[in-house]
């Protein structure tokens, strides 16, 4: 498939996809199909082990959808337009390898939500965050109302929500809502430091620890326990795990092979 809004590339088993729709990246409908198939591809791909996401230039990580697109649908449209946003951002919440969104400029609405869905996000010092929806009369529609608050809380996410106010990456870092905040020109450098770093890593073990934290987060603490065993059950049938095991008990580095 030939991508118009998104390019990616691929080195050292990380892939970076930039979406390229300036000035501000904004999401439509074709953005939502080419981010679905790119990473649904990527998940397939046994050379890559690391997602990391950001937008094109300093200006905006994703300034939110778009707006015009939106305006120019009725309710079937704008539900069927809903849906697909709703199921590209679980895709990559719940796709099995590290997601990691670097952050280098504003994320508004939909933009907020996407950063929401990857598993790590590091942040430029010039990031800034908002969900402005109920100023246009409507509410975060692509999971923004429920992940948000499973990070910060219901009071704070209320907060962000109901005034729709601007926050800067400080803000941003004392909420817990990004990982790191670097200066603009390490962004990225860092945010594939990061992702080399758990090149490295075991893919079965990570993938396992994010499906328990993914899904033990959202029942109650008995369902919780019972997934996070499953899928330490999983993760010990591993070749990693035997690898990691032996080299532990042998006192050397071990070598993963990511199976």
């Amino acid at each position: 498939m030939i991508y118009e809004f998104l390019t990616c590339e691929i080195e050292n088993k990380v892939a970076l996809i930039t979406i390229n729709r300036p000035p501000v990246n904004p999401l439509n409908s074709q953005v939502f199909h080419e981010l679905g198939h790119i990473v649904s591809n990527l998940e397939e791909n046994k050379n890559v082990r690391v997602i990391v996401i950001t937008g094109y230039g300093t200006k905006a990580f994703v300034a939110g959808a778009d707006v015009k697109e939106m305006a120019s649908k009725d309710l079937v449209g704008i539900n069927l337009m809903n849906k697909k946003s709703r199921a590209i951002f679980s895709l990559i919440e719940n796709v099995s390898k590290p997601v990691i969104a670097a952050i280098n400029g504003v994320a508004l609405g939909g933009g907020f939500e996407l950063a929401l869905a990857c598993d790590l996000r590091i942040a430029s010092e010039h990031a800034k965050f908002s969900f402005p929806e109920t100023g246009l009369g409507i509410i975060p529609g692509g999971g923004g109302t429920q992940r948000l608050q499973r990070i910060v809380g219901q009071g704070i996410a209320k907060e962000l929500i109901y005034f729709g106010g601007m926050i800067d990456a400080k803000r941003a870092l004392e909420l817990h809502l990004v990982n790191r905040v670097v200066p603009q020109e390490e962004l990225i450098d860092e945010a594939l430091k990061w992702a080399t770093k758990l090149t490295e890593k075991p893919a079965v073990a990570l993938a396992m620890a994010k499906s328990s934290i993914n899904h033990g987060g959202y029942v109650d603490l008995e369902s919780g326990l019972t997934i996070e065993m499953a899928n330490f059950a999983t993760a010990f049938a591993s070749e990693d795990a035997k690898e990691g095991i032996s080299a532990f008990t042998e006192k050397r580095k071990p070598v993963f092979v990511g199976k």
